[in-house]
């Protein structure tokens, strides 16, 4: 990625002491704010977008890690650790903390993913410092108290459970497992039952004061802000919390690696009684840093990423086999996934998985046309500026980008990239991404001939 650097402040004051430092990102255009970024001296990041035309603010914090991070004894600890932070402060009860935002009308949530982690609250411009109050006290003042580690594990297995019962959304954790195996970005983000009944609240503060250190953390906020007044305040509540000691400490390094996923032909079936059986087939992908993204998402857009797509069109319009159907792509720091998911009756799914293979091999041998790849462009243009209309959107662009790629780009950058993608590139795509042998995930109520039949589509 590229970032526009236009502006930065001293790095010393006067004295010779070490003081924040501040970029400006990328210059305000009609279509987007201002993007400053602060590194105070403890290592901590402030990434702002400033939009004076809307009355919102999202303010959220990433940490730099995720459950690739996690041992297979700490499997599931830092969605346990996310809970966590929720359940109180030394000066705010769990009941505090939920009631200062619904008290202005705002949202406040986190999520946690493979790689990293997210908490952010939305309010109104005017209540941004509540804002920032809270979620700082949240991050760098949890508790992590015995028994809230002990009710929380309840919620827990329920969502655990809540998952299991879902296997439209299940079958997205086995295609993981089938791809990666046993190892940390192949085992489930929540954990297991087995793990989360095994962490104790002394592994999970152990986790937390490891992981939470302000070099792993980037603020963000996205809206009407004063990118200074949001510096400040942060500031404030990090020096409050005694969490900007380290004067010399830098931030960490967005991730990097090679590594390579090996599998191929690979089948997984969890034989369930459900009404529909889902099915994921798919293969090795692309980490998000290699150049070749721009065309893989083009790609991946015209075989199913809307209602002209390839797939939708041969397997629900002409046939009516399946009411969903998609492909899609996953991006880690050094390797990547590429799946196509469909939701069919049971005894249909041989035929499903028929029409998508050899539609796979049609495009890993012959390509798309033209006219395809020129609608998939337009297609994936007008979505990405979509999905950045909110402030919401916009906090998780300016977070994700810091931490993933360490530079911010601008809309029109992006929108270029996506523009730039030739007909060949997708192509070329095609071949090194499609023509591997696939593997397969499937959670369903099979017949045995079914179930041995499966073999077959991966061969």
């Amino acid at each position: 990625m590229t970032s526009r650097t236009h502006t930065t402040t001293a790095r010393t004051s006067s004295e010779g002491r070490a003081v924040a430092r501040t970029q400006t990102l990328l210059k305000g255009t009609a279509g987007a704010g201002t993007v400053r970024r602060t590194t105070l001296p403890g290592g901590l990041r402030i990434v702002t977008e400033t939009l004076p035309s809307v009355r919102s603010v999202t303010f959220g914090i990433w940490a730099h890690v995720g459950s690739r991070d996690e041992t297979p004894a700490l499997n599931g600890a830092t969605h346990y650790l996310e809970h966590l932070l929720f359940k109180g402060t030394e000066r705010r009860s769990a009941l505090d903390i939920s009631a200062a935002i619904d008290a202005v009308g705002g949202e406040m949530n986190a999520f946690t993913a493979k790689e990293y982690t997210c908490y952010y609250a939305r309010v109104l411009d005017t209540d941004l410092p509540l804002a920032i109050d809270v979620v700082c006290d949240m991050l760098t003042g949890s508790l992590v108290e015995a028994e809230d580690v002990d009710a929380e594990r309840g919620v827990i297995l329920e969502e655990i459970a809540m998952t299991e019962d879902d296997p439209g959304d299940c079958v997205h954790d086995l295609f993981a497992h089938t791809m990666l195996g046993d190892t940390p970005l192949g085992r489930p983000v929540l954990g297991t039952v087995d793990t989360v009944n095994a962490l104790t609240p002394e592994r999970i503060r152990r986790f937390y004061k490891k992981h939470y250190d302000p070099t792993h953390l980037v603020v963000t906020a996205a809206g009407n802000v004063d990118h200074a007044k949001v510096v400040r305040q942060v500031r404030r509540a990090f020096e409050q919390a005694g969490a900007l000691d380290r004067t010399d400490a830098v931030p960490v390094a967005p991730r990097s690696g090679s590594r390579g996923i090996r599998t191929a032909g690979r089948v997984d079936l969890l034989n369930r009684k459900t009404e529909q059986a889902h099915v994921i087939l798919g293969m090795p992908g692309m980490a998000r840093t290699d150049d070749r993204r721009w065309a893989m998402g083009v790609l991946n857009t015209a075989l199913g990423g809307g209602m002209s797509s390839r797939l939708f069109q041969e397997v629900r319009e002409k046939r009516g086999l399946a009411y969903s159907v998609y492909s899609y792509t996953s991006g880690f720091a050094d390797c990547g996934l590429f799946g196509v998911y469909a939701g069919c009756r049971p005894s249909q799914v041989h035929d499903v998985l028929k029409i998508c293979r050899d539609e796979l091999d049609q495009v890993a041998s012959q390509g798309l046309t033209d006219d395809e790849i020129r609608r998939a462009i337009g297609q994936l243009r007008g979505s990405t500026v979509l999905g950045l209309e909110d402030t919401g959107a916009l906090m998780h662009r300016l977070g994700k980008s810091e931490l993933c790629w360490g530079e911010q780009m601008s809309v029109d950058e992006m929108l270029a990239r996506i523009a730039a993608v030739t007909p060949d590139e997708v192509r070329e795509v095609a071949r090194d991404v499609l023509g591997a042998r696939p593997s397969l995930s499937v959670i369903g109520a099979l017949k045995d001939r079914q179930a041995a039949r499966l073999d077959d589509v991966v061969a």
